[in-house]
């Protein structure tokens, strides 16, 4: 795992995306907007990493993907959080998103109290699916912390640990090559 600070400008400039742009139009599942704003802040500092210009975020859905790198759709997952993520922390993908068209995910956590977003790791949708656990619609997810929550699609979830590890954004890069 390695950080990135994210400063108050894309902090920002995902806010401003979000106000003007629904990124959530799919049938079910569309997130709020501050899971919005946390999802586009992670995209914005992973398309800044592999080059990839900015969001276009006029049709609203991307339809799956949001980076294409060296013929790899790469879609980014970044989940909301208020402390650094650990190794057997869970990443969240629901299961409508399973038959999107990305083949590669990079799962990021956006640290909300001190704005660092941390690139937890990647791996392709094929081992995703052999390693992600599946929970069915309103199955009692329980957290470590002792909460839980139920949840509202079905639900896949794979561990930190069960990623591909990158210690440094070079290392990410020439993974996913």
């Amino acid at each position: 795992m390695f950080n990135f600070k994210v400063d108050q400008y894309m902090i920002y400039k995902a806010k401003t995306l979000v106000s003007k742009y629904n990124f959530g139009k799919r049938s079910e599942a569309n997130g709020t907007k501050e899971q919005q704003i946390v999802g586009i802040i992670g995209e914005l500092m992973i398309r800044d990493l592999f080059g990839a210009g900015n969001i276009d975020g006029s049709n609203g859905f991307d339809g799956g993907f949001d980076i294409k790198y060296n013929n790899k759709l790469i879609d980014v997952k970044t989940m909301g959080r208020t402390s650094p993520p650990k190794e057997n922390f869970v990443n969240n993908l629901i299961d409508l998103q399973i038959n999107h068209s990305a083949d590669h995910f990079i799962f990021n956590s956006f640290n909300k109290k001190n704005n660092i977003l941390t690139v937890c790791g990647w791996i392709s949708k094929t081992n995703f699916v052999k390693l992600a656990k599946y929970f069915p619609k309103d199955t009692i997810r329980k957290r470590t912390d002792g909460t839980q929550f139920k949840t509202f699609s079905g639900l896949y979830e794979i561990k930190n640990k069960d990623l591909n590890g990158v210690n440094t954004p070079d290392e990410l890069l020439i993974q996913l090559k």
